[in-house]
């Protein structure tokens, strides 16, 4: 069984004491949640604790996910609710009782064909901010579901529109008693997780909840308390089906008036929460495994789903699913195995024996807020940040398939969210990273003029790199792209398509029609970089005058000369390559890698460091040898991100200074100190600029460049403190 696997490899059990203690709060959890949600389907409260049997014992055995926790849940008992109504059956009446097992055997037996087709594989295909928005769509859900519980009233089903008018519906029932109990409860909860993270406050909360009942006897000044059950455990049956001595074994379902009219709609009921419990129950649990870095089978998972329908409806209860909820409780405790699910299992027979009388006294305002919590701590808002920051395509979809599901269910959330997925596929197909390329001097590779301010475009060429593949959607964008490019004084045209692995007939046809055009203009035309097998396509696509007419290149080097460039190449602005050491090139290769890596950030970037570095060095009030040590290695500057080669050691030497200046006018640092440093960070900047002058004059000008763009960049900045910064570099004679 899977279980042993886990607690195998669970280093020496470390983690049995917690996921045990974690199965005892997920069952005890368990109890007000099972219950209202058994009633939503159809069927007495006590069948939500049944539910909570040998389901959970049957997944925590054959999951391959440690951490998920299923149960009897909200979507599943909405839809068999909706089912009863529809075929006009009482609720809790004995045709429900025979109507519901046979609607949970039909969800298992959907799984088991499921898993015979491998449809687990489905999850591959969904996207962390999809599932990141899935699963706080379906944790939102539940939240509001849940809020009319905290005053007072009933929970609801249903999506955010119909959630928040059953709220304001029930305002007439509101009990401030309740809600500050609710309310409370969800305060003390999340302030100790934060303080006293260790202290299983759940635990704490559920039996303070107990005696503030059995000492003041809420429930007489109105507050609801758990409804007592019958004690025992649960017979089995055959869904349908009854045997006995007297008739043998008969079809039950008969019993129900119209069954059998009404079984398409129970076998496509049963397959729409089949689809539900499969794509809540597979995503959720797969955010688990990709959180912790585990090993989900997503197909193994469809024939443990259908397991646990079977436990489900041996029992008599209604289909189950996995529970965010209950696993958000889980994860809290830190669970690292299944073990929680059977000792779950386990205390819940306890609980049926002998543990039904104290139900009574657990207050369902006190209940509802532990929930409300756990619900709190699975919403994604860190990842709704990030990709906010991030990228806003993929904070789009994050929100779309969160509400997706807020407003139109769990599996229209779903399926936005995939839409969207396969569009942003789509769209970065169509529109792939390119960019116009050209040289450093001294150096012998290409690099993009955007990345790169050190870089310059060979004279009267362009440059193109695109990486993507050709097809009839990105095509105009490639040709457009090389024509706003061109200049008047511009002779040849090279693109770089070592990305280019396929290209469709529109992309040929157009590549012919480009280069015919720019021929009639006197512009060479090059394709290279490129794998030998995109030749081949091209001549199967109708292009073969590309290859017959020396359009395609091995590389660019190749097709530069064949236009008549040859190494040194000029370069625009006047700026001329000159021979250089090897050492030389690998020093100027390092002159702005700080901006190659951080692009548009760099600046900000750059000023965060020498900030950084400014606030070490005025914390430590170091004596003089302990300044250079601390701003210097052997090498030069050596931060966090790594060395900064000469470039970016120049400004940040500028940043520094500002920022010595700002703390020196503060009275945070001595003026005695922040000249120590002013005179080190001068004889450095010498240096530095001296070895540049030594590999090349022109890489020289290039730097006097880059600062003018930094000292403006400070000037924007930090007005102020920049006019003192003039101030010491006249003082130092350097301006």
């Amino acid at each position: 069984m899977r279980l042993l696997t886990q607690i195998k490899t669970d280093a020496k059990g470390i983690h049995w004491g917690r996921d045990v203690f974690a199965g005892i709060v997920v069952a005890l959890v368990s109890i007000p949640i099972s219950m209202g949600y058994a009633q939503i389907a159809g069927l007495p409260p006590v069948y939500g604790l049944y539910g909570s049997l040998l389901p959970i014992l049957f997944f925590g055995l054959l999951t391959t996910s440690r951490q998920f926790i299923v149960g009897v849940d909200a979507m599943p008992a909405a839809m068999t609710g909706s089912l009863l109504a529809q075929m006009g059956i009482a609720s809790e009446s004995r045709e429900a009782m025979i109507v519901v097992p046979t609607l949970t055997i039909f969800t298992a037996l959907w799984f088991f064909v499921l898993y015979l087709l491998k449809a687990g594989r489905i999850v591959k295909f969904v996207s962390v901010p999809v599932m990141g928005g899935f699963i706080s769509g379906v944790g939102m859900t539940i939240v509001l579901m849940q809020v009319p519980k905290l005053f007072g009233g009933t929970a609801g089903t249903g999506e955010v529109i119909v959630l928040i008018k059953n709220a304001w519906e029930q305002k007439g029932s509101f009990h401030p008693l309740s809600f500050a109990l609710g309310l409370g409860t969800i305060v003390i909860i999340l302030v100790c997780k934060k303080w006293i993270p260790k202290v299983p406050m759940t635990v704490v909360m559920l039996i303070a909840g107990a005696v503030l009942q059995m000492v003041f006897h809420l429930d007489e000044y109105g507050v609801k308390v758990m409804s007592e059950v019958k004690s025992g455990l649960p017979g089995l049956m055959l869904p349908g089906l009854s045997i006995s001595a007297e008739t043998g074994l008969s079809f039950t379902a008969v019993e129900v008036p119209g069954f059998f009219r009404h079984l398409p709609d129970l076998l496509m009921q049963s397959l729409g929460i089949a689809a539900v419990v499969m794509t809540q129950t597979l995503l959720a649990s797969g955010g688990y495994a990709r959180k912790y870095q585990d090993d989900l089978d997503g197909n193994a998972e469809l024939l443990a789903y259908g397991v646990m329908n079977v436990g489900s409806a041996i029992v008599g209860g209604c289909p189950i699913n996995g529970s965010v909820s209950r696993s958000g409780i889980a994860d809290a405790q830190g669970v690292r195995s299944q073990v929680t699910s059977v000792t779950a299992s386990l205390t819940m027979v306890l609980v049926l024996c002998f543990g039904t009388p104290l139900l009574k006294y657990l207050p369902v305002p006190v209940l509802t807020g532990i929930v409300i919590t756990a619900l709190i701590g699975i919403l994604e808002i860190g990842m709704a940040r990030k990709l906010w920051k991030r990228g806003k395509n993929e904070w789009i979809i994050f929100m779309m398939a969160f509400l997706g599901v807020l407003f139109f269910g769990t599996i229209y959330g779903v399926v936005i969210g995939v839409l969207l997925s396969f569009g942003e596929v789509a769209m970065r197909a169509t529109i792939p990273p390119a960019a116009f390329v050209g040289r450093i001097p001294g150096h012998g590779n290409f690099y993009s003029l955007k990345r790169n301010s050190a870089a310059r475009p060979v004279k009267n060429t362009v440059i193109y790199r695109f990486s993507g593949n050709l097809f009839f959607a990105n095509v105009d964008l490639f040709c457009d792209s090389i024509e706003g490019a061109i200049k008047e004084d511009t002779l040849q045209v090279v693109v770089d398509g070592r990305g280019i692995g396929s290209i469709d007939v529109t992309a040929t046809e157009r590549l012919v029609q480009l280069h015919k055009s720019l021929r009639e203009r006197g512009i060479l035309f090059y394709l290279t970089e490129h794998d030998g097998s995109l030749n081949d396509q091209l001549r199967k696509m109708g292009g073969e005058s590309l290859i017959e007419e020396g359009v395609v290149r091995r590389t660019i080097t190749l097709a530069l000369r064949d236009a008549g460039l040859e190494k040194p190449y000029a370069l625009e602005e006047r700026v001329e390559e000159e021979s250089v050491g090897k050492k030389d090139v690998e020093a100027l290769d390092r002159l702005a890698e700080f901006e190659w890596v951080f692009g548009e950030d760099a600046q900000a970037k750059m000023e965060e460091l020498a900030e950084d570095m400014a606030e070490q060095i005025a914390a430590a009030g170091a004596q003089e040898a302990e300044v250079e040590a601390r701003l210097l290695d052997k090498e030069g500057v050596r931060t966090s991100w790594g060395m900064l080669g000469r470039f970016d050691e120049d400004a940040f030497w500028d940043f520094m200074e500002v920022h010595l200046e700002e703390m020196a006018k503060e009275g945070r640092i001595t003026p005695e100190l922040a000249a120590k440093v002013e005179r080190h960070v001068e004889k450095r900047r010498e240096f530095g600029q001296r070895k540049v002058e030594e590999l090349n004059p022109q890489a020289a000008m290039l730097l006097a460049r880059h600062g003018d763009v930094i000292q403006n960049y400070i000037r924007h900045k930090h007005p102020k403190e920049y006019e003192e910064f003039l101030k010491v570099r006249k003082r130092a004679g350097k301006s």
